[in-house]
């Protein structure tokens, strides 16, 4: 896709912890002029910058067939208790995912950002962490210019059904984040804000090709400052 001022964005997942927060920063950061926020359900709010479209995503390759953009951020993912069996999880963590990569190819997305998991592995015997490495594997061979994949531990922060366990890690985070130094560094829980704000960070970072992105980094990426004059994705 030609360059052009201002970068339009293509994001999913925008109502979940991290991806609200994403849409925050996307619609304040001078970085992008348009933001596309694909959900199943009207987002309910207006902003000039802000174009909501609503898909079946099963359907989404079709429904949004056409549209053009400079970077996707992908924000999708659940849990094997939301999603109620692995057959339905890994539709959402890794179908959904991929079709949504194939919408952004189609776009023109020279880059594609994505938010896995700490210890994402194809070959993990865990449903989760292997569902993720899969996810990774395919995303990174779409062949896409850049993918960022970010793989945060514990994401600290507030959403509207918590269960008992969730709130008490969420308490206990800042205890334990200290004694994990070193090689554990990288299982230290991670506001959602610090990894949205590192999801814009790796657009200005301006890297090629797959970098994955653990604790330590994705901090890094976080304080990066937008550019004076935004450059090219």
């Amino acid at each position: 896709m030609a360059e052009a001022a201002p970068r339009v964005a293509m994001l999913a997942g925008a109502t979940g912890l991290v991806g609200s927060s994403v849409l925050e920063a996307l619609l304040d950061t001078p970085d992008f002029g348009r933001v596309f926020a694909i959900t199943r359900r009207p987002l309910g709010r207006e902003h000039p910058k802000l174009a909501n479209r609503i898909v079946q995503w099963d359907k989404v390759e079709a429904q949004l067939r056409g549209l053009s953009c400079h970077v996707a951020f992908c924000c999708l993912g659940t849990t094997l208790r939301q999603a109620g069996s692995p057959e339905e999880f890994r539709k959402i963590d890794l179908g959904y995912v991929l079709a949504f990569a194939a919408v952004a190819k189609a776009a023109q997305a020279q880059r594609f950002v994505v938010v896995s998991s700490v210890g994402a592995d194809a070959s993990s015997k865990n449903l989760y962490l292997r569902t993720k490495g899969e996810m990774e594997n395919a995303v990174a061979a779409v062949g896409f210019p850049a993918v960022d994949i970010l793989q945060p531990s514990l994401l600290l922060g507030w959403r509207r059904q918590m269960r008992p366990l969730e709130l008490g890690a969420i308490v206990a985070a800042p205890i334990i984040n200290p004694f994990l130094f070193g090689s554990r560094e990288i299982y230290r829980g991670i506001p959602a804000r610090t990894v949205a704000a590192a999801m814009i960070g790796a657009v200005r970072s301006g890297r090629k090709g797959v970098q994955r992105y653990t604790h330590s980094a994705i901090q890094a990426l976080a304080r990066l400052k937008a550019p004076r004059t935004p450059a090219a994705a």
